[in-house]
């Protein structure tokens, strides 16, 4: 995904629009730029979980090797963190999911903003709605289904990622670490499409060009 759209940059220049398409396509830059928010907190989440997942699978290791008769091998020892690193790779995890929930809850604003701009095209031009198209072929009333589907999929995310800081740091199986590491990073309630989406919101409302 490109980088930033600012809203005040040549792309307002280039149509002067105002009323509901400006809205509309003003809340199109912002959830783009929610998106790339969200995708920056997601890397630093990862390496987070990363760290915690190895710091407990070398805790667990040098347990083992303490319980056992066995002589210790010769290769480098494993960094084993303690109880106060653990815990301040957590909060670090704990730090980045809050944002991930600030994110989310931005999101649910623009949702709202949307619904906004459909009440009033409602009042304006009755149940069917304006008879050209705000840009290009959208009825408005599209613009808020993209919205809501984008903002159910990073809900249910958001509530992946919470339940990834609730447990990874108590469990020591290491099929399910590795579990809550993949589903962080892939995060299966944003597939391919949700950007896919994004993009067709961006190309009907002229951040991109068609």
């Amino acid at each position: 995904m490109e980088g930033d759209i600012s809203v005040t940059s040549a792309n307002r220049k280039s149509a002067a629009i105002t009323g509901s398409a400006r809205k509309i396509k003003d809340n199109a830059a912002d959830w783009h730029n929610m998106m790339l928010r969200w995708d920056r907190l997601n890397e630093d989440g990862f390496m987070a979980v990363a760290s915690i997942i190895n710091m407990r699978r070398a805790q667990s290791d040098q347990l083992l090797l303490n319980n056992s008769s066995s002589p210790p091998p010769s290769s480098s020892p494993q960094h084993v963190g303690g109880a106060s690193e653990l815990q301040d790779k957590c909060l670090k995890l704990q730090e980045v999911v809050d944002k991930m929930a600030a994110v989310v809850t931005k999101m649910a604003r623009l949702m709202t903003s949307q619904r906004g701009v459909e009440d009033l095209e409602a009042f304006q031009f009755g149940a069917e709605g304006r008879k050209t198209p705000l840009f290009h072929s959208w009825s408005t009333s599209e613009f808020g289904e993209i919205s809501q589907v984008l903002l159910d999929s990073f809900r249910q995310e958001l509530l992946l990622k919470q339940t990834i800081l609730q447990e990874v740091a108590h469990t020591v199986t290491s099929d399910l670490c590795m579990v809550f590491l993949s589903c962080w990073l892939h995060q299966p309630f944003i597939p391919t499409q949700s950007r896919l989406r994004l993009e067709a919101l961006l190309l009907e409302t002229g951040h991109r060009p068609l």
